[in-house]
């Protein structure tokens, strides 16, 4: 019981963080409207969230003093940090530059497989029957929702699909990760000093490359930073890790296929795109996928 109960509740955090999440595509692109660059919008985001993450690790402190984690455990921690909200988010940024979003989403969401298996390799976390099945019930939904949406013309369509691919692999490091640091650092502080850690990141980067204005836009773009900041930054990243602490980067991995299902039902009330009938389809496969998921570890709940 006490198992199914971490399990429902690791599931609602997920489920809501990855909804939260999906917004960040909707919100690049009425960013882009403005033609406002990648890295200036991921110094929004960032630049918005850091003074809260520096409150959240201020109040909430890692689980041991600062002197008992050895340089390993602080070299792993600036790694996730630096790959997961920096790294991850500008690849994917700068991706979109080249592709449609549709096929941004299907190269995207192969990360869900790509932490299974980092976790069968580094974790040793074996993958049953039910992870597979459902990781190839959500894939057959992916395709089935974003087949006529692919698009393979242009020279630099391949530049684009592999940068998005390197968004994945690094964001499934990240997810990975986090399953192996929370223990040692607990997951309100783990989140926070690695998204600080991101932020830094992001306006070193910034400083170094570009020193561009960024005080020249329309006030739009900053009412988006600070709304992709807070909705699909902040309140997403603690849900995420939380969830992972209750439920496993695998099954969390898998959950996350509702994501591009979240983005086109955003799409579609903000942007006003066309909910078509392949993704309705696919849409139902996805959620049939994740159900099947849950259906068989509260079953396993049950017989324990």
């Amino acid at each position: 019981m006490q198992f199914e109960k971490r399990f429902f509740w690791g599931v609602i955090m997920a489920v809501v963080g990855i909804v939260f999440f999906s917004s960040k595509a909707v919100m690049v692109k009425l960013a882009y409207q403005y033609e406002v660059t990648a890295i200036h919008l991921l110094v929004f985001r960032m630049l918005f969230s850091l003074p809260f993450y520096l409150l959240m690790a201020w109040r909430y402190p890692s689980n041991m003093p600062i002197s008992n984690y050895s340089i390993k455990d602080y070299v792993w921690l600036i790694f996730f940090g630096v790959i997961g909200y920096y790294v991850a988010s500008l690849f994917d940024f700068l991706g979109l530059r080249y592709i449609s979003a549709g096929l941004e989403r299907i190269v995207l969401f192969v990360y869900p497989t790509i932490v299974v298996l980092l976790g069968y390799w580094f974790l040793k976390k074996p993958v049953d029957k039910a992870q597979k099945t459902a990781i190839a019930i959500t894939y057959i939904g992916l395709l089935v929702t974003f087949w006529n949406q692919l698009s393979i013309e242009g020279s630099k369509v391949w530049f684009g699909a592999l940068l998005v691919f390197f968004c994945a692999i690094t964001y499934a490091m990240y997810l990975v990760g986090s399953e192996y640091m929370i223990p040692k650092f607990g997951v309100k502080a783990f989140t926070s000093y690695s998204m600080i850690i991101a932020c830094v990141a992001t306006l070193v980067h910034y400083g170094m490359q570009d020193q561009a204005d960024l005080w020249s836009y329309p006030w739009q773009v900053y009412m988006i930073g600070l709304m992709m900041a807070v909705f699909a930054t902040i309140i997403p990243s603690y849900l995420v890790v939380g969830a992972i602490s209750k439920i496993g980067s695998s099954d969390f991995a898998i959950l996350a296929s509702l994501g591009p299902i979240a983005t086109i039902s955003l799409a579609y009330w903000v942007l006003g795109e066309v909910l078509s009938i392949e993704q309705f389809i696919g849409g139902t496969i996805i959620v049939l996928g994740v159900l099947y998921l849950g259906m068989i570890k509260r079953k396993k709940a049950r017989l324990k």
